[in-house]
Formats: structure tokens, sequence, C-alpha cells
């Protein structure tokens, strides 16, 4: 796209005009070409100041061009251009946002050779972000690093303090004493101070600590926000007590305070583990008709409850409605519905959404391989178990060639089918594989190979596999021996 083919640009224009320009076009290509069209087309006459600067570098950093949008900030500073603190501070909140602390302390410290004299909130900004990212003692020394230089303590900077302490339950008491010792100091806690509290005392069990400080709240004027009240929601839930959290949810509603959809989720998913899928399912209606969009935690706890139940048909609406939101199940959410139909015995089904797993590219890795491995295996077995012989053995290569664990009891499950149905061709060639992957077969499998060639009077063949199990036999009480 030429600038001049795109826009037919003014007489003259201001930084507004180029600023609202760049903020309506959709395309964040269209829009570097619109910013650098501005000043290609008034090349005397038009120069970016930090407005149009920080507006495109904004954009670039929304979609993670965080390279492009440094190249903004020198180029600001080659053309003597005033950098605002607030631009410093998109790049690093975009850093943090996608977990990269460091990169988000490496922009602050570049602040000063850009002439930029951070403030306070610079300070909390980057504090926030290393605790956000779980970064605690980088965190905490950040923060006494703050005081040495002369930030002073706010209720911004003590809630962010706060909510580090809030992490580990060793802490929590310190959390305590700086939130008790607050007015003494002139900070007066907030809706937020509450909140965080009751968040940490929720996260690790304290649900009665955690309703009485709830309860203090409204004595000391501060309104909980659906943060808190998801937050106790969430741990009642935890500890089963479902219609307290049911109750809360009814409070909430009542004060005009409308719940999200982790209030929802987490309800559900108490509902869920409490067997109760028909009332998790009515909360996503619910959640639904008031256009909030589900998202992966909502519907893999949803789908785990109905599997967990029995319930395979509604999983399966419930998993469809979820593709056409656009969300792609993982490892886990296929793992529960083959185990769900695993547990009816319906393997076929099951062997079906292996096949689709397989197709949407979703591999085994260090988090999912024992899921992987035990899935395919129950599969194959459940197959061979019925009758379902070719299924069972072209699952069977597959696994092999997916690198996955074949267990001993898969190996003995289509090494017995195939003898008793006479084929002794994939018989042989699965217990060579079973040897290989150091696998000894049980008497009941060498009793099954034996008889197959017996009846079939290739006597020769039955003499080698006894032979061979004589060996095995040799050699395993020759280990005995040694150890």
């Amino acid at each position: 796209m030429s600038s001049k083919a795109a826009l037919k640009w003014p007489k003259q224009i201001s930084a507004s005009f180029v600023e609202q320009l760049i903020r309506a076009e959709r395309d964040l290509q269209k829009a570097v070409l619109i910013f650098d069209a501005a000043t290609a087309e008034y090349s005397k006459g038009f120069r970016h100041d930090h407005s149009t600067f920080g507006v495109m570098i904004s954009r670039l950093v929304s979609a993670n061009q965080f390279r492009p949008a440094e190249d903004l900030l020198n180029r600001m500073k080659d053309e003597k251009c005033d950098i605002t603190e607030n631009i410093f501070l998109s790049i690093c909140r975009g850093y943090g946002r996608v977990h990269k602390p460091l990169e988000a302390i490496r922009i602050f410290q570049k602040m000063k050779e850009y002439e930029c004299e951070p403030t306070q909130k610079s300070y909390i900004t980057i504090f926030a972000i290393l605790v956000d990212e779980n970064q605690l003692k980088m965190a905490l020394r950040f923060y006494r690093y703050m005081r040495e230089i002369g930030i002073p303590p706010s209720v911004t900077s003590l809630n962010v303090l706060i909510k580090a302490l809030c992490k580990n339950i060793g802490t929590m008491d310190a959390a305590f004493r700086i939130f008790r010792e607050m007015p003494n100091r002139g900070h007066i806690p907030d809706s937020y101070t509450y909140g965080t509290l009751i968040s940490g005392l929720c996260r690790f069990g304290k649900i009665s600590e955690a309703k009485e400080l709830f309860r203090e709240m409204d004595t000391k004027g501060c309104s909980p926000t659906v943060v808190t009240y998801t937050s106790l929601i969430h741990g009642l839930c935890q500890l089963n007590n479902v219609d307290g959290a049911m109750g809360l949810l009814e409070e909430m509603k009542c004060k005009g305070i409308e719940p999200n959809v982790f209030t929802y989720s987490s309800l559900m998913d108490g509902l869920c583990k409490s067997r109760r899928s028909s009332q998790a399912m009515e909360l996503l209606e619910i959640l639904s008709s008031k256009r909030h969009r589900p998202n992966m935690i909502t519907y893999s706890t949803l789908i785990h409850g109905l599997c967990n139940e029995g319930k395979l048909r509604e999983a399966l609406e419930i998993l469809d409605r979820m593709k056409l939101q656009g969300l792609k199940p993982d490892a886990g959410l296929y793992g529960k519905v083959i185990s769900g139909f695993c547990d009816v015995c319906k393997f076929q089904e099951a062997a079906n959404f292996l096949d689709e797993m397989i197709l949407e590219g979703i591999s085994p890795n260090r988090l999912t391989w024992s899921l992987h491995v035990r899935i395919h295996n129950t599969v194959i077995q459940g197959l061979a178990a019925q009758s379902d012989p070719n299924r069972a053995f072209q699952l069977y290569l597959s696994t092999r060639t997916r690198g996955l664990s074949i267990e001993t009891k898969t190996f003995d499950s289509l090494i017995k089918y195939f003898c008793k149905k006479g084929d002794l061709h994939k018989a042989a060639r699965i217990v060579d594989e079973m040897v290989l992957d150091g696998c000894v077969p049980d008497e009941g499998t060498w009793v099954a190979l034996v008889s197959g060639f017996w009846d079939r009077r290739k006597v020769r063949e039955a003499a080698e596999f006894v032979n061979l199990k004589l060996i095995d036999r040799f050699v395993e009480a020759g280990s005995e021996f040694e150890s």
C-alpha cells in the first residue's frame, strides 16, 4: 500500500489527525504504513511527536512486536522527541504480559539514558510485574531498593507488597502485620487490600478467616469486588461447600455485582466435583445468556464433570460447542473423553477420538507423556478384547511409530488374540517386538503361542518357542544368581 494510493492527505495535518488515523486502522501493518507515510508526504512540514510515537508504540506492543517498538523508541531519541514515562511503561507492561520480567527491568533501566526520570509510578509498575510473575525474591529486593532511594510507601505499593507476601503461607502473617499497621502510617486499606488478603487466605484453605475479613470490609466502608466474591466462592468450592458458594453468588447479584467468567467457572467446578453437573450446565446457559464467553477452563471443567458422571452425550455436545467457539481441546480434554468411552466399553468411539487427537497435531510432551501412554494402551486392549484385531493392530503400530511405550498387558492381549484366531505371523512379530522392548511374556502368553503352533501341527516352531522360553528362564536365573 503506497501512502498516496491509500490516503488522500490534506494540505496540512496535525499530530492529533495522524494519531486518529493510526487508532482507526485495525490492521497493524497498515497502521505502520500510515505512520511512515505522514512524514514521507510532509517531509518538510510534519514531524511525529510523543503522542503519535506513543500510540504507534502501544499498537506494536499490543501485538507483541517489541523490537519494532524499541526501534521507534530509539528513533524518538535520535529526533530529540520528548519521551514520556507512559511510553516506557507501555513497553514494560507488554513484556510483563508475555512473562518477560527481566526485559521489563531492562527497559526501565534505560529511562534515564533517554532523559526520562522515572517517578514512583514507574517503580511500582516494575514491582508489580515482578510480583505477578512470582519473582518474589527479586521483587522484595526491588522494594527495599525503592525505600533506600527514597520512594515513599503508598497504598498502591503496600498493596503490591501484601500481594507478594500472600503468595506463600509462611509470609501471610507478615502481610497481615503490614495490613494492620497501614492506618497508623496514614495509609487506609482499600477494597484491593482486603481482596488480596482474602484471596491469599482462600488459596491456603483458611476460609473462616477469609469470611471474617470479608465481614470486616463492610464495617470499614470497603465494597467487595467481583474478584473478592470469586475468591471466596472458589475457596468454598475447594472445601466442597458448594451450597455456601451458591449463596454468595445470590448475595453478589443482590448487591448489583455482576459475576464474571471466573466466578461461574469456580462454581461449575465445585458443582461438577459434587456430581451435580446438571446444575453446572444451567450455569453455563446463564453465563452464555449474559454474553460472557466461556473460556477453556469453563468448558474443561464441565466436560470432566459430565464424563465422570457417565454423561458422554452431553459432554460431546459441550465439546462441539467449544470447538465452534474456536477453542481447541488439549490432550487432557481428549484424554478425559477417551477414558469416558473406555469406561463404558465403547472402544471404537474411543479410537475415533484418538485419531482426531492425532489429526489435530496433539503430540505427547513431557507433561502429557503418561496420559498418552495410558489412553493408547487402554484403547488397544479394549479393541482386542472386543474382537476388533485390525483396528487394535493398526493403533498398536501407530503407537509404536509415535514412540509411546507399549505395556506388557497390551502385548499379551494382542498375542493371545492373534494366536486364538490363528494369525501366528502377527503373534510372532509382536513377541519379537515385545522382547526387544524389554518385556518378558508371562506363562499364559507362552501357553497361547505354543498351543497356537501345536494346533496347526507346526511342531518345529513350537519347539523353538519352548527353547526360547528355556533360554529366557536360564538368563533370568543367572541374573538372580549374580545379584
